[in-house]
């Protein structure tokens, strides 16, 4: 079992409001199941939902903010372990060192960006945490798509390809991913 997971998401809400439901839901689950959030810090968009929902549910939250974005992205004042680092690059690698797995929800950018250097640094045996995408609303189905055309390609090896666990709802996500004895693809 898990006992600590990175999630990375928006700092937007995003359109459709399925995605702040699952993010409300992954909160209260995480809590429920006595799981450690490691986040972004912000109390902003679907970052800030996950995190008010744990929070709701009496959850533990380590939220990690470079000192720049502390005003910008509105660090979350309830959050009582907000580390407050130098920069993008360190707040990534201590969110990694925390985490003993990740998790992407709906997000941009950023989003995009964490989720591959966490899947690039499993591909270099820079660790061995697993590494999991919720695809709510289909959301990741045209990544999905593009991965697998990149192993069909032969720029990515399947093997790296199925580090990738998707789960399509919160439920399978815990049941699957985080409660499994061996987390480990």
């Amino acid at each position: 079992m898990l006992e600590s997971i990175c999630v990375y998401c928006g700092s937007r809400s995003g359109t459709d409001p399925v995605y702040a439901m699952a993010g409300r839901e992954l909160g209260h689950a995480l809590a429920e199941q006595g799981i450690r959030l490691i986040y972004g810090g912000g109390n902003v968009g679907l970052m800030g939902i996950v995190a008010d929902a744990v929070l709701e549910r009496g959850g533990n939250i380590t939220g990690v903010i470079p000192e720049a974005l502390v005003s910008r992205e509105l660090a979350h004042t309830q959050v009582l372990d907000m580390r407050i680092v130098s920069s993008m690059h360190a707040r990534k690698s201590l969110m990694a060192e925390l985490s003993q797995g990740f998790v992407a929800l709906p997000g941009g950018l950023g989003t995009y960006e964490e989720l591959f250097e966490m899947l690039t640094w499993g591909q270099l045996g820079f660790h061995q945490k697993p590494v999991a995408i919720l695809n709510i609303n289909q959301f990741y189905d045209p990544l999905l798509m593009l991965l697998d055309r990149a192993v069909e390609e032969g720029f990515l090896v399947a093997a790296n390809r199925q580090r990738l666990f998707v789960a399509t709802s919160i439920s399978q996500f815990i049941q699957e991913f985080c409660l499994q004895k061996d987390s480990l693809p």
